[in-house]
């Protein structure tokens, strides 16, 4: 249960090429998220990432980037808050565990890594449909079995917003 003192975190994990569907969809998530006042947590090492986090900083939100590098990055990093992990692809673990949900845009290999280690850990995962990448495949090819948490995919930001609803991270 999430303490009524902290706002809601959002993980978001993916890439899309600029002017895709995809990241444009990105984009108005860490819009969205910025404006209903949930942290965006992203490693901001994609195009999709990184515009997540930009809108939404120019939205007034919230960015926590955990980055695999063990260096701060330039003062025009798209975030408020950062953390240097210096754990390489390893940092995948903090990605998928730092949200109260991930969101998953697109993706190629690093984007599945975390999708499973979110799904072993029980984190909701909310992947974009319809644009491509791996986040296409999981409303029905789950990682495993298990059904260890719920898998609520979204086409546009109403879809987003009820999905995040459902999960009671969303109360506007």
């Amino acid at each position: 249960m999430r303490n009524a003192l902290r706002k809601p975190q959002l993980a978001i994990l993916g890439s899309a090429d600029p002017g895709s569907d995809a990241f444009e969809r990105a984009a108005e998530a860490g819009r969205f998220l910025a404006v209903q006042g949930i942290t965006l947590v992203s490693g901001c090492g994609s195009a999709a990432t990184r515009i997540a986090a930009e809108q939404a900083v120019a939205a007034g939100g919230q960015v926590l980037s955990v980055i695999p590098e063990s260096s701060m990055p330039p003062a025009d990093w798209p975030a408020t808050v950062v953390v240097p992990c210096g754990m390489g692809d390893a940092r995948n673990l903090i990605m998928a565990l730092a949200g109260d949900a991930c969101i998953v845009i697109g993706g190629r290999a690093g984007t599945i890594s975390e999708v499973c280690l979110a799904w072993l850990h029980k984190r909701p995962l909310l992947p974009l449909v319809g644009a491509g990448g791996w986040s296409d495949a999981l409303p029905d090819n789950p990682p495993d079995e298990r059904g260890n948490s719920p898998i609520l995919p979204w086409r546009n930001i109403d879809e987003l917003a009820g999905q995040l609803r459902v999960l009671g991270l969303l109360h506007r």
